[in-house]
This record gives C-alpha cells, sequence and structure tokens, in this order.
C-alpha cells in the first residue's frame, strides 16, 4: 500500500491550498479513506473521511465551509481543497486508509498512512 500526499505549503490567512493524495496497492473502491492533521504539540486528528463502500462521510467541524474533499475513483485519488485558510489550519496533512466504518474519524481506526504535507497559513 502506498500513499503519496502532495500540495502543501505556505499561504496567506485567506487563501486556498489543494492537497492531493495518490493511492496504490489496494482496492481503492472498497476502501475507508480520510484527511486528518497533526499540529506540533497536538494529537493528530480527522478532517474528512469517506467509505467509498457506502458513501457515508464525516466531516470536522473546523472544515465546514471551508474544506471540500472528494475521491477520483478513475485515478485513486483524495483530494482536500481547502479554502478560506486559516493560522490554526497550520499542521502536517496526512491522508489515510482503512478498511472500517467512517464513524468519527478516528486515527486509531485507519490502517496505512502517507508520509503527511506541511501546510503552513501565515497572517
Amino acid at each position: 500500500v502506498q500513499l503519496v500526499e502532495s500540495g502543501g505549503g505556505l499561504v496567506q490567512t485567506g487563501g486556498s491550498l489543494r492537497l492531493s493524495c495518490a493511492t496504490s496497492g489496494f482496492a481503492f473502491d472498497d476502501a475507508t479513506v480520510g484527511w486528518f492533521h497533526q499540529a506540533p504539540g497536538k494529537e493528530r486528528e480527522g478532517v474528512w473521511c469517506f467509505s467509498n463502500s457506502d458513501g457515508s462521510s464525516y466531516l470536522a467541524d473546523s472544515a465546514e465551509g471551508r474544506f471540500i474533499a472528494s475521491v477520483d475513483n478513475a485515478k485513486d485519488t483524495v483530494i482536500l481543497q481547502m479554502n478560506s485558510l486559516k493560522s490554526e489550519d497550520t499542521a502536517v496533512y496526512y491522508c489515510a486508509v482503512g478498511r472500517g466504518a467512517v464513524g468519527g474519524c478516528f486515527p486509531d481506526e485507519f490502517n496505512y498512512w502517507g508520509q503527511g504535507t506541511q501546510v503552513t497559513v501565515s497572517s
């Protein structure tokens, strides 16, 4: 299983970034995928999780109205479009894959992880 994130970087407050996660080595159509972030000194948290098998999803309150996530089943890719970025969005962003239900989008329920991509929002 391979997960490779890209698209992170430095952006000013109010700006946008588009993260992409290219995946391989598993049945993408049956998987549960997710985006997580981890700020310095804090625990890793779920941003968005989606079950490609039943269509259920979870979006963190902090992302509501600003972030839009999607999957491209033709390319086995997971996308996170982040708009209206705030300084508190600064973190390393990871994509991950598991096989369980979306539930509360908890990191412990995901088996495979990408290396992460840094997002820094400056004021």
